[in-house]
């Protein structure tokens, strides 16, 4: 499918952008650049000395930047995690801390639209799942190798699957005459096991959620850029993520609550908790899109906002 005609609709655009509070010489990280929605808004702020460095791990997201941005100055396009955005930094020669993160998880719209992508359920495409199609193990073939228990293991812990055993069970027992290879495949061998259906919910939902965050290591990802954004970001410099499941969210949510709490001190200890600073501040309550957005645009529906910002 040719990637111009896949829709993209950014997700809380306005309030992600306005919650990085933008500095017209600052320096900012958009780690999930996607179809590049806030980069662009995230732009119209910047001045002639600011910088925009866009990392995304899918080259064909990459391309869209390189070939959107090619004349501007101000932006820095990189191939890769945003868990390592501190080496996309210095490959733009940027040493000094920066003024904004933003990570707007999960996968694009693009991504689920394109059956070759293999990320959606609903249509049929090879078994891919990886958001960066030129390395690392597809879902086909980390499912056409893995034993029972390591399954098992990832479809419930990612997904929550409480069918986990079963289907694992039968991927083991299909696999051994024939091999998965595309979606509406393996879509199919979880509804003849999942018996008990969740209203309005496909009864693949869990398990292909499990298997992408496998495939991609998007938690790992998350938990090893949150740390590195604390040493990162500039005095009153912005943190801000967009999740959309829970597991995400709880490890962005307990992120900032630990980096924005005064340590629990011994008794004894000549220092009082009110002369330690934490290294962020939560800015505001989780933000969720408005009615009007989630009609528009359903995927928005699940969408939750975090925002954290750096102490003096």
């Amino acid at each position: 499918m040719v990637d111009s005609v896949l829709k993209h609709d950014t997700v809380l655009l306005q309030e992600a952008v306005q919650a990085l509070n933008v500095q017209e010489s600052g320096t900012y990280v958009d780690g999930t650049y996607g179809r590049g929605g806030h980069s662009a808004l995230i732009l119209e702020s910047l001045g002639a000395g600011g910088r925009l460095i866009v990392i995304d791990k899918d080259p064909v997201a990459i391309e869209h930047a390189r070939q959107r941005y090619a004349a501007d100055a101000r932006v820095f396009v990189w191939h890769g995690s945003f868990r390592d955005f501190p080496q996309a930094l210095l490959a733009a020669g940027i040493t000094d801390k920066i003024q904004g993160i933003l990570l707007d998880l999960g996968v694009s719209s693009p991504q689920l639209d394109d059956a070759e992508r293999g990320f959606s359920f609903m249509r049929e495409g090879k078994l891919d799942m990886r958001m960066d199609i030129t390395s690392g193990e597809s879902a086909a073939q980390w499912l056409n190798r893995a034993d029972e228990a390591q399954i098992a293991d990832v479809l419930w812990r990612y997904g929550e699957e409480r069918f986990s055993r079963q289907i694992a069970k039968e991927i083991l027992r299909t696999r051994v005459n024939t091999p998965l290879e595309t979606t509406t495949q393996l879509a199919d061998l979880i509804a003849s096991v999942v018996r008990k259906r969740e209203p309005g919910k496909n009864p693949a939902t869990r398990s292909f959620q499990a298997i992408r965050i496998k495939v991609n290591q998007e938690l790992d990802d998350v938990e090893a850029c949150l740390q590195q954004a604390l040493e990162s970001l500039a005095s009153a410099g912005r943190l801000v993520v967009i999740s959309f499941h829970s597991l995400e969210d709880r490890i962005v949510k307990h992120f900032l609550r630990d980096a924005s709490s005064v340590p629990n001190l011994p008794k004894g200890l000549p220092v009082m908790p009110t002369f330690i600073q934490p290294p962020m501040k939560l800015i505001c309550k989780a933000v969720r899109a408005s009615e009007e957005e989630v009609e528009g645009n359903v995927r928005a529906r699940s969408a939750i906002m975090r925002i954290g910002e750096r102490s003096a």
